[in-house]
């Protein structure tokens, strides 16, 4: 059963609006291909495909400004003349930009932009020899106007000619006086219709444009008196006229041609099929097509994705609940012959639940080129505005991350490329007395490691001054004199992702106001994430962002601090060790460990037992973290073993402490609640410069009572 037709249109707008993004970015990948490449008879073929698919879909889902602005950029493209114009990419890249615009509108419903400056500009792409030549080239247009079938029309038309079908191109001249146009076309169709297959037809149904003929495309095997004789419909025609389609050969292989090289003549010469001659294979009865294009394509709203992965996590945690009665069972009924076929059992569904598992995060995983492939026109923009030469070296496109991830990083990517541009590489002089190429480079990567995904940008410029951030930050007031001498050179360089912190001296478009990289650490930040700074004098700067594969389901180290249990993920966890309280030192109140001679520091999250010779002796684990270039360890009571956990994002109203990432459910009931370590690593960093070290006694303990209670209720329940 269908749903009511406003639905459907709606489902069809959802899928313009998607695809028509799509379309948009491969405009702007082409433009930027044209002008490296100025004049090239294939980009710009390409480039005029791109525009004619995006003015058919807009006038099928009824955005006709997006649709007629398209249409007379397809229209100057089709010139010969336009193919050597030096101004074809800024106008494409300038058209681009309104044609986002403009979908932005329509689908906020928003007030439509201006095209009027878009227009001239191709006006004058169209016609650069003035107002005279526009004229003369307008009436000339006119005078040869020929009908232009679609693409999908023009496949069927050779498709047709090479099963061997005779073909005709039937024009038939509407009488003027004719009150219902569109009625008029419609009963030509049904018309020819029944003596032949119509194979294109202009125009097209349910145009509103007005002319006075109908255009048609015919396979028949009716003689030209038979079809003429069909198109004689008294105070709807007045004469029709009938032509043969042939195909010329060509002997190279073509692309699929555009709408307008193939354009049946209005006299009864032959029309020219060689441009879509070579798009249709030979038809083979012996052989099954096998469909790898878009047919194999389904586009799934990503709601619907995530309700799969949430059901998974829920099976997830009745496998843990299933597990933990099994445990029960075994040690009351350690002889019971069923306890063989259950644990059986439980391993299939684990199996069988692990997999479902990967495939279901697979789905959610894209390619990072998704978001690589808009920050070329980025970094061009940029240079042009700096007055920079900039390439751009893109690597790992094909490295998969969640969609939600993804999304996410893509505001804070921005930030980066545009300081590395505006900031990072110096100007082309500038570039040259320090020995460099004019030309500056800025990378993007991306590569797994572990189970994490690894983003970098990288620059060659003249890299970060921490002497010259340590001074800005002094002026601006983010840090006392005495918290400045305290800071290492990779702490002071974080001081960059301070809100408000700036090292420009002037405020440009670009760059001063001091907002931009804060959004890096803020995002990273909620994503679980890190983000590390590679810095030399001359050589340039590197940005290094490390992101969790997902954000649903992760490997949790469990243990317990104060008789609280915690986790945090388990490839954040370099190894772990045991150790007493007298072997655990304080410099400058900082708690440190010596392990394998080197210094470790430490971070409390219980409170410090009471000193006295017991408490000497008192023995605690020690996990040692990895969190981007720095090292530490985290003193805990009590280990509680592996857990593959189910992220519960915890609201506002149940938490007061930014410690706390998320909560998850075992299968025995219990609460956990999972430390957010980016969190922990800069509370621990401040009180490195505030004076307190790292002795944060009691850091969780006024928070974990009340969050564990609610949490167990909210199990319970």
């Amino acid at each position: 059963m269908t749903g009511p037709p406003e639905d459907r249109m709606a489902e069809l707008r959802e899928l313009f609006f998607e695809s028509a993004g799509e379309l948009v970015q491969t405009l702007n990948d082409q433009a930027m291909q044209l002008e490296k490449s100025p004049g090239d008879a294939e980009t710009i073929r390409s480039l005029r495909r791109t525009v004619h698919t995006l003015k058919g879909d807009s006038a099928a889902c009824g955005f006709r400004e997006l649709s007629e602005l398209a249409h007379e950029f397809e229209d100057v493209l089709g010139l010969e003349k336009t193919a050597a114009a030096a101004s074809v990419p800024a106008v494409a890249l300038r058209a681009a930009d309104v044609f986002s615009a403009l979908l932005e509108a329509y689908r906020e419903n928003k007030k439509l932009p201006s095209i009027q400056s878009l227009r001239e500009e191709i006006a004058r792409l169209a016609h650069p020899g003035g107002a005279e030549a526009s004229a003369k080239e307008k009436k000339s247009v006119a005078s040869r106007q020929a009908v232009r079938w679609s693409e999908y029309e023009q496949l069927a038309i050779a498709q047709a000619a090479h099963e061997g079908k005779r073909l005709h191109h039937v024009t038939v001249q509407l009488d003027p006086n004719c009150g219902m146009p569109i009625a008029a076309r419609q009963l030509v169709r049904i018309a020819l219709a029944s003596i032949g297959e119509v194979l294109a037809f202009y125009p097209d149904e349910g145009s509103r444009e007005s002319t006075d003929r109908v255009e048609v495309a015919l396979a028949s095997e009716k003689s030209a008196e038979k079809i003429r004789e069909k198109c004689r419909i008294p105070t709807i025609t007045l004469q029709a006229r009938v032509g043969t389609l042939r195909t010329k050969a060509r002997a190279r292989t073509a692309t699929p041609a555009s709408s307008s090289d193939l354009k049946p003549e209005q006299a009864t010469a032959p029309a020219d099929l060689a441009a879509v001659e070579a798009t249709v294979p030979p038809v083979k009865e012996t052989a099954a097509p096998v469909s790898t294009g878009p047919d194999n394509v389904l586009r799934v709203d990503a709601e619907r994705i995530d309700s799969v992965l949430n059901l998974v996590g829920e099976m997830i945690l009745a496998k843990s609940m299933l597990q933990q009665t099994l445990l029960d069972f075994t040690q009351r009924f350690a002889r019971d012959p069923l306890r063989g076929k259950f644990s059986d059992a439980m391993a299939f569904q684990a199996r069988v639940l692990n997999d479902l598992q990967r495939s279901v995060m697979k789905i959610r995983m894209v390619p990072v080129d998704q978001l690589f492939r808009r920050f070329p026109r980025i970094v061009r923009d940029v240079g042009l505005q700096c007055g920079k030469q900039v390439e751009l070296v893109v690597k790992g496109g094909d490295t998969d991350l969640d969609k939600g991830i993804l999304d996410a990083i893509a505001e804070p990517l921005t930030h980066l490329v545009r300081n590395a541009v505006g900031h990072g590489i110096e100007s082309a002089e500038e570039r040259v007395r320090s020995g460099k190429r004019a030309q500056g480079t800025l990378r993007l990567n991306a590569y797994h490691q572990g189970n994490q995904v690894v983003v970098e940008v990288s620059d060659d410029g003249h890299g970060i001054d921490a002497d010259k951030v340590r001074q800005r930050a002094l002026t601006q007031g983010l840090l006392s004199a005495e918290q400045a001498t305290r800071l290492s050179e990779a702490e002071t360089l974080e001081l960059i992702f301070q809100p408000g912190f700036s090292t420009a001296s002037e405020i440009t478009e670009l760059s001063g106001r001091g907002v931009g990289l804060d959004v890096v650490q803020t995002v990273l930040g909620r994503l679980k994430g890190t983000v590390q700074i590679d810095t030399e004098a001359g050589r340039g700067t590197t940005f290094r962002l490390r992101l969790p594969l997902t954000l649903a389901i992760i490997k949790a180290l469990l243990f317990r601090v104060e008789q609280r249990l915690y986790a945090i993920p388990l490839n954040a966890v370099a190894e772990i060790t045991r150790t007493v309280e007298e072997h655990i030192h304080q410099v400058e109140h900082y708690d440190v460990l010596q392990l394998r001679n080197q210094v470790l520091p430490l971070l409390r999250l219980g409170r410090a037992p009471e000193a006295g010779p017991a408490s000497a002796r008192h023995k605690a684990f020690v996990l040692v973290i990895n969190s981007a270039d720095r090292k530490f360890g985290l003193i805990v009571d009590a280990l509680e073993g592996e857990e593959e956990l189910v992220i519960k994002a915890l609201d506002d109203q149940s938490i007061s402490t930014d410690l706390v990432s998320g909560a998850s459910i075992l299968g025995d009931g219990r609460v956990v609640l999972i430390l957010n370590l980016t969190a922990l690593v800069d509370r621990f960093t401040r009180g490195r410069t505030d004076g307190s070290g790292g002795r944060l006694a009691g850091l969780l303990s006024s928070e974990s009572s009340a969050l564990q209670a609610r949490g167990a209720a909210g199990g319970q329940a």
